[in-house]
């Protein structure tokens, strides 16, 4: 992951970048989020990562209630120069308004999905910010083919406590947002398969 700005685009370099700057950024497949106001840039997730996302998400919408919906990929506005898209947002329709590029107000779950360039980040200041905005609930995916590891993190008296952290065909039993099931050795499990 690389925090920088692109000489070829239109960027203000006078101030911090505010959500309506990354309107002036290409469509390119980079992910470009705000860390309060300095851009990010994080390439398109490779196949595997994506797999397990998929996967994640499949059994998140599976067993979700109806007021609540899975997005994958979706942005999540924090304050105007902090802008963050997680590999999965879990939003109460009724709490939160939404468009098709993210949600405003604090979803119920986020999950990362780490990957060896973004693992401090995603447990020390992704988390910091999502616990700060009031999300109930961050989950850490490490997707290690041999030791997969799943982390749950909830809000508690404004910081994230961890609560469970399960590891290749453990059972993490979840009950927040709602109650599921998730193993994670079945998330990885051909997600780099050719």
């Amino acid at each position: 992951m690389v925090a920088m700005t692109d000489a070829r685009t239109a960027l203000p370099a006078d101030r911090p970048l505010t959500i309506d700057d990354l309107g002036l950024l290409p469509d390119d497949g980079t992910r470009y989020e705000l860390d309060d106001g300095i851009l990010v840039m994080s390439p398109s997730p490779v196949a595997g990562h994506q797999a397990v996302v998929l996967h994640l998400s499949m059994l998140l919408h599976a067993a979700c209630p109806p007021q609540f919906r899975v997005f994958p990929g979706l942005g999540v506005a924090v304050n105007r120069s902090q802008y963050r898209i997680p590999d999965i947002v879990v939003a109460n329709v009724a709490d939160v308004a939404f468009d098709e590029h993210s949600v405003d107000g604090p979803p119920v779950l986020v999950v990362e999905v780490a990957s060896p360039s973004t693992a401090i980040y995603d447990r020390n200041r992704k988390k910091d910010v999502y616990a700060k905005f009031g999300i109930e609930s961050y989950w850490i995916v490490t997707p290690d083919q041999e030791k997969p590891v799943l982390a749950a993190f909830e809000l508690r008296n404004d910081r994230y406590r961890l609560v469970a952290e399960v590891r290749a065909d453990d059972v993490f039993r979840s009950e927040l947002p709602f109650p599921c099931e998730i193993v994670p050795s079945a998330l990885v499990a051909g997600a780099w398969r050719q």
